[in-house]
């Protein structure tokens, strides 16, 4: 997947006529991108798709018309974008209220680094994680990460000719592990891979 130019991204009046019938379409896109990692933590694999559709919302909520700023957000979302070699994803980790959330985050530490992907008869591969930024400090995680999983090309290969697929987390406060995906969710990210 190529990354965004100015020229592939819709006009914001444009955006605006096809916006309901493209929201729709990214919903039901991202339900299929989606594994849930237990109670709290959800993986959103990202693509194209999800990227316009983050790119034009942005520029849509700060009214962004000059070529400066809609730059400012390629620059921003286009790295979120899969090259073919890995997945990427943003993890959400997500606790209704808010003081359990405040707890939570602060035994969450390194959870990011911590979350894998395995393709059977491999190595799990743990996420680089927040390549843009750093999203903790000395006392807590962050509710949002992007993270990335490389994959090697025999990894790649064995995906391609049907090897399956499991995920999971290996932090003290917060072990999961999901044997295989949705079927859905596997499929989406193979068509990712090169």
């Amino acid at each position: 997947m190529k990354p965004f130019a100015r020229q592939d991204l819709w006009p914001l009046e444009e955006y605006h006529r096809r916006r309901p019938a493209f929201r729709a379409e990214v919903i039901a896109h991202k339900r299929r991108r989606t594994a849930h990692l237990g109670e709290h933590v959800t993986l959103l694999f990202e693509d194209a798709t999800t990227i316009r559709y983050q790119i034009q919302e942005m520029l849509r909520i700060e009214r962004t018309f000059d070529p400066r700023g809609i730059q400012d957000e390629l620059d921003a979302y286009n790295p979120l974008i899969p090259d073919g070699c890995n997945f990427k994803a943003t993890m959400l980790i997500e606790y209704a209220d808010p003081v359990e959330r405040a707890d939570r985050l602060k035994q969450l530490k390194g959870i990011e680094r911590m979350t894998w992907v395995r393709v059977q008869g491999h190595r799990e591969v743990f996420a680089i994680a927040d390549e843009d930024l750093v999203r903790e400090n000395d006392e807590k995680t962050s509710s949002v990460h992007f993270l990335r999983f490389e994959l090697d090309a025999d990894m790649r290969s064995a995906l391609k000719g049907g090897a399956a697929l499991a995920m999971g987390i290996r932090h003290p406060a917060y072990t999961l592990t999901r044997e295989t995906v949705a079927p859905d969710l596997r499929s989406a990210l193979v068509a990712d891979l090169d």
